[in-house]
């Protein structure tokens, strides 16, 4: 039996908030714990429409903070899936800030989320296959294997010499 496929763009989400006082620290800026929260709402929500089912976070890593996001601002959370694996999947974040007074929007922080689909029963359940579209989304899923091989390898669930492909681009051999 095929597995099914499902285009990214079937999952693609985008959800925005305003930072109030509650949501920054004493700089005034979003706390980057609510930023998570949010990236991880978003994530969920691409992961559930993408599998159809009931899907739970399994790890979080590539956070990069790039710019402060100020008490006041637009915060735009977009999330699609870069590629599925046997019942996990890896998702892409990018998070724009936006003054709405100087209508400027700029990128604050980007995040690949892994989640797992669960069946009925709570257990580890197949995943839709993800359909690149466009050239970009071509390289972003070939991207997460080498993503998904490192996260393994750290997580020692995968030994280096099982896996020469990552192998040669952690430790490139020097040409004489």
């Amino acid at each position: 039996m095929l597995k099914p496929q499902k285009k990214v763009s079937e999952s693609h989400t985008i959800m925005s908030e305003i930072v109030l006082p509650n949501d920054t620290n004493t700089l005034q800026n979003l706390m980057g714990g609510r930023l998570l929260h949010w990236m991880d709402i978003t994530a969920a929500i691409v992961a559930q429409k993408h599998c159809n089912k009931p899907c739970v976070t399994v790890s979080v890593d590539n956070v990069h903070f790039h710019n402060p996001i100020q008490l006041g601002n637009i915060v735009t959370i977009e999330g699609k899936v870069t590629r599925s694996f046997n019942s996990s999947l890896e998702i892409y974040l990018s998070v724009y800030g936006e003054s709405p007074i100087k209508q400027e929007r700029y990128l604050s922080n980007e995040a690949y989320f892994n989640f797992v689909a669960l069946d009925s029963l709570g257990k580890p359940t197949q995943v839709p296959e993800v359909l690149p579209e466009t050239a970009k989304e071509h390289e972003m899923y070939e991207d997460a294997l080498r993503r998904r091989q490192l996260r393994l390898l750290l997580a020692g669930k995968l030994k280096m010499e099982d896996e020469l492909a990552l192998k040669d681009i952690l430790f490139p051999k020097t040409k004489s």
